[in-house]
């Protein structure tokens, strides 16, 4: 492998680990508990971003959806809702490590409702098998694999709502390399292989999102991370 590469991958998996480590002290720390907002949620994990990397500056705008927010996909504003006792959140975050981007969302149920137990443990297992799809068809497209998506989650109950299943990601800003066209997204109308050479001829790297919607009750979950690299075993 080229050497170039070969540290893209290094640092786009080292941002990873660390948005996951961000979120599990969001958790450790109790962050993400009834009775707060979701911008105060959102203040505070940004504050606690800077104290454990340093860091001030995120690619995209900082998430935190709880109850029927969980139903509006990424490009929504919905009014910031106070986090109740029983409710279901999600968190999308993706800050910037040494100038490679990291996008990273989980989401957490902070009491016992089934049905919201259902959505969040629906999520993971959900996207390896899209993860399995990706890895043996080596020339399948964006919109391909959002079809696919849609298909799996559709099987299992669960309305996917939002108009993309994933992106390009890379250094900051990667969106003046990939630009705003379709082909940047895991959606319909993407239609050339996701396994390609971006325009300054270094491999694409894609994010992976799973958003369920549990129409009938009025929520949803969220899960992302990388999709095409992992860290060795």
């Amino acid at each position: 492998m080229d050497p170039a590469e070969s540290a893209r991958i290094t640092a786009l998996l080292d941002a990873e680990a660390k948005a996951a480590a961000l979120f599990d002290e969001v958790v450790a720390r109790g962050l993400l508990a009834p009775g707060g907002t979701e911008s105060a949620v959102g203040d505070a994990v940004r504050e606690l971003a800077h104290e454990m990397f340093g860091i001030r500056r995120f690619w995209h705008k900082r998430i935190v959806r709880a109850g029927v927010n969980t139903l509006e996909p990424y490009a929504a504003n919905p009014p910031d809702r106070v986090i109740g006792a029983d409710d279901i959140c999600f968190l999308d975050f993706g800050p910037i490590f040494a100038g490679w981007e990291a996008d990273f969302g989980r989401t957490y149920v902070l009491g016992d409702d089934p049905a919201k137990l259902a959505v969040r443990d629906a999520l993971e297992p959900l996207w390896d098998r899209v993860r399995d799809h990706f890895d043996t068809h080596p020339e399948i497209t964006g919109a391909q694999l959002y079809d696919w998506t849609v298909a799996r989650a559709a099987e299992q109950g669960w309305a996917f709502t939002a108009p993309i299943a994933g992106h390009l990601i890379g250094e900051f800003p990667h969106k003046q390399i990939s630009g705003t066209e379709v082909t940047s997204y895991i959606a319909p109308g993407s239609d050339i292989p996701m396994r390609r050479a971006d325009p300054t001829g270094r491999t694409c790297h894609w994010i992976l999102e799973i958003h369920l919607v549990d129409r009938a009750r009025g929520f949803g979950g969220f899960f992302e991370q990388l999709l095409d690299l992992r860290t060795p075993a």
